[in-house]
């Protein structure tokens, strides 16, 4: 195990009827209040009004900024920082999806600083502070309400970047199992497989070999994950397996499974990025296409690890390394099929002209990454092995 620093000062609220306390909690950080969801799903299921009225019955002065949309956008954050500049908002709460946190966040940073907040994402600008963050998660997937990233998309250059600050840690993460029970069932789907792939990509990418505690700790995970998965889809009010996921997601990406492993990669998270920005296509649908692919890509080079993923998440064994890497990616394959997600960029639509762009694509945020093994022309070879 490598030497590391786990800091993580999110205070988590857990459980049944948690939402409740949304007003309580936020009034401790602040009073005026920039109150931030997505469309309209969340008011007919009547989520939005519980928190907005928990808001009210805390005495605290509430500024809506709704709209945030999947893969959320640049323009959107950014009239989001004007109207809390405007109104001297003092606390953000997000209620929604990891789209709508990550947008919570860059308002958070936006809010504080001298300059447009796409400066953050171009690594042209560190973020020195921000507004206190309330998450209030109603999706099961990004982790976001319990780690220091956030994702944005600018629409203008079609670049859908994540950075990370220690600022960007929300204050309070009220987790409610309760409020996911009307997820439709590929939200649900495609939140398993984005923590599954949190997961996955510090699990195969990374200095550390030898790590038995985090190889158990995440393959632990992917298989409550992958179990949970399954009975919310089967039962959508079942309490247990919503808790689970809800739980599962934000232990997925919130430090502790990339402590002690070195430097970690993410390259089927760079990848995705500029599948969804250039066809805005679900962050979870556009893993589960690139994953079965590009896993055999990495697998024919450096099998061990994937071998290794095959017998502690599934059980199997095989003298060959490259056979047993082949059957668990093929029993992973398995799985995305039965929760009804995509295995190939074919399942997407995705024409074959546009690989080449999505190859370059990527290099922006590469570079921010440093992952500099991945140039245009491996991702492209990458690319060709998921359709």
């Amino acid at each position: 195990m490598r030497d590391f620093v786990f800091h993580n000062p999110t205070k988590i609220i857990f459980g049944q009827g948690a939402l409740g306390q949304t007003g309580g909690q936020t009034a401790s950080v602040g009073r005026k209040v920039l109150l931030v969801s997505g469309r309209q799903s969340l008011k007919r299921l009547g989520i939005y009004q519980a928190v907005h009225h928990s808001l009210r019955q805390a005495g605290l002065e509430v500024t809506e900024h709704a709209g945030v949309q999947p893969n959320p956008i640049l323009s959107h954050v950014q009239k989001g920082v004007a109207l809390a500049q405007k109104n001297g908002v003092g606390v953000i709460v997000a209620v929604g999806g990891g789209s709508v946190i990550d947008s919570a966040k860059a308002i958070a940073a936006g809010a504080m600083a001298g300059h447009d907040v796409w400066g953050f994402f171009k690594g042209k600008k560190s973020i020195k502070g921000a507004l206190p963050v309330i998450a209030v998660p109603t999706v099961a997937g990004s982790g976001s309400e319990t780690n220091n990233g956030m994702v944005l998309t600018n629409e203008a250059t079609n670049q859908k970047i994540g950075i990370g600050n220690r600022h960007l840690f929300p204050r309070i993460a009220i987790l409610d199992p309760t409020a996911t029970f009307s997820v439709p069932p590929s939200t649900t789907a495609f939140g398993a497989v984005d923590a599954f792939a949190h997961l996955l990509e510090f699990y195969l990418s990374r200095e550390e070999s030898f790590s038995p505690w985090q190889d158990h700790y995440s393959t632990g995970l992917m298989k409550t994950l992958m179990a949970a998965c399954g009975a919310a889809l089967a039962n959508p009010r079942d309490y247990q397996s919503r808790a689970e996921l809800m739980w599962a997601s934000g232990l997925a990406l919130n430090g502790i499974s990339a402590a002690g492993l070195g430097r970690v990669g993410f390259p089927f998270h760079l990848i995705e990025h500029s599948l969804s920005a250039l066809h805005n296509i679900p962050h979870g649908a556009g893993l589960a296409a690139i994953l079965p692919g590009a896993m055999a890509f990495v697998a024919r080079k450096k099998p061990a690890r994937q071998a290794l993923f095959a017998t502690q998440v599934f059980g199997v064994r095989e003298a060959d390394q490259h056979l047993l890497a082949q059957e668990g990616i093929r029993l992973f394959t398995g799985w995305l099929q039965k929760i009804a997600a995509p295995t190939s960029l074919a399942d997407l639509d995705l024409p074959r002209k546009d690989i080449p762009a999505l190859a370059v694509n990527t290099q922006a945020q590469a570079r921010l990454w440093r992952l500099t093994e991945y140039p245009p022309e491996i991702i492209e070879a990458i690319l060709w092995e998921c359709l």
